[in-house]
């Protein structure tokens, strides 16, 4: 016992609360800088744009301006958040997102884009699915979280079944309505990890795997255009005029980069060579700016700012913190690898967009939400005690269900974290 006193006297008082202490800041950091950096491509574009869509291409620039200034509001208002109040308000952002999507599928579409996915008023967009994946990971936590707690994770009638039928729904709407396979995918590496996360047994996930393979599998088989995009991915030099042309058109602006980039303002490919550059396209024009050295420090970047998610889902002080903090992960990791796959040509084009770089309001708006939440995550963290601790020994115990949460953080009482 003298052990523990002599390092932190308030331990055994303070055994299961929760402490708050400074945030993250380097999640701070690390966003603005990738914020920035997608700000400095659609502004070194925006000439090409203009050539290519005989438009203003300052309208870009302002545009992603805006959504990057109305995301850090968003931010602060969700880093402001308690996680006690977000986890009460997922059923009404569900239903927010149910009446959006539902919206999507009744307005006519875009020529340009002939798929239920925005609401477009005036010259701007939102996507719905956006608000979905943000909306999904608090009803998920919550739902997961209620099942820790009652020692359900493996019941098959309250978990399980609840989860398949949800991700049905979600496929019905999303993949089948919507032709967005790629989001349905993005949402269906949240919903899987999540629950592995809570504890629901590995052979169940595989159970469900199978199932949604074999249902996708379907879904490429019985549609022509998805068809095109897979023998496209397996070979896209096959068709480089019709068929491959983006791939193709994404392998040469990255090709074309070197080792130290065109320049900002030496971009060839920008000018309607590359289709979407500003948005499903642009690590391909970033990487033709900046070559392999540039492309380097973005990835670098990518994996620093995973990396803080990562500690600060580890850190969490409960479960439905850990979960949306997990959730958050996925989503941005997957959108990130995804489209840097793609744009490599080591995975099929699905027209998602690269976070906070890509332009895009919807996109920004509700990512800079979900990392005001993670952000909220930050500041807190719970003590827990090993019962060997009271006989001498010293150290923390952050494990559940026989899961250890790898790289626990408890700051000292005494100091700021």
């Amino acid at each position: 016992m003298g052990a523990v006193t002599r390092r932190h006297p308030s331990y055994l008082e303070n055994r299961g609360q929760t402490r708050r202490h400074r945030p993250d800041y380097w999640l701070l950091i690390l966003t603005v800088a990738l914020a920035a950096i997608g700000i400095i491509v659609v502004f070194s574009i925006s000439p090409a744009l203009e050539v290519e869509k005989g438009v203003d291409g300052n309208q870009y620039v302002l545009r992603q301006l805006i959504a990057v200034g109305l995301g850090v509001v968003i931010f602060i208002a969700a880093a402001a958040v308690p996680m006690r109040n977000w986890q009460k308000l997922y059923m009404p952002l569900l239903i927010m997102a149910a009446v959006f999507t539902l919206v999507t599928l009744v307005l006519p579409v875009n020529e340009q884009y002939p798929a239920h996915r925005w609401i477009r008023l005036g010259g701007f967009s939102f996507q719905s699915v956006e608000l979905l994946k943000f909306a999904l990971i608090l009803w998920l936590a919550s739902f997961l979280t209620w099942r820790i707690q009652n020692n359900l994770m493996k019941d098959i009638t309250k978990t399980l079944k609840p989860l398949f039928f949800a991700l049905v729904g979600i496929g019905i709407v999303v993949a089948g309505l919507q032709s967005d396979l790629g989001s349905f995918g993005v949402l269906v590496a949240i919903m899987i990890v999540m629950a592995f996360v809570a504890g629901l047994p590995l052979k169940r996930i595989l159970i469900i795997g199978s199932i949604i393979l074999v249902g996708a599998t379907i879904a490429i088989a019985s549609t022509p255009y998805r068809r095109d995009r897979l023998a496209t991915f397996l070979n896209p030099e096959s068709d480089c005029l019709v068929s491959g042309y983006q791939a193709c058109q994404a392998l040469i602006a990255v090709g074309s980069g070197g080792f130290i980039g065109l320049g900002l303002g030496r971009s060839v490919q920008a000018y309607g060579y590359l289709p979407e550059a500003e948005n499903d396209s642009i690590f391909a024009i970033y990487a033709e700016k900046f070559g392999f050295l540039g492309v380097i420090v973005l990835l670098g970047l990518f994996a620093a700012f995973f990396t803080r998610i990562k500690k600060i889902a580890e850190r969490a002080p409960d479960d439905f913190s850990r979960l949306v903090v997990v959730g958050i992960l996925v989503w941005l990791s997957a959108q990130t690898i995804v489209n840097i796959g793609a744009m490599v040509g080591l995975l099929p084009l699905k027209g998602i967009t690269l976070p906070l770089v890509s332009y895009g309001g919807s996109s920004v708006l509700m990512v800079m939400a979900a990392l005001g939440v993670v952000f909220q995550v930050s500041r807190h963290t719970l003590y827990s005690i090993p019962e060997e601790a009271t006989n001498g020994g010293a150290g923390y115990d952050n494990s559940r269900n026989g899961r250890r949460v790898r790289g626990a953080y408890h700051p000292a009482p005494g100091r700021r974290a």
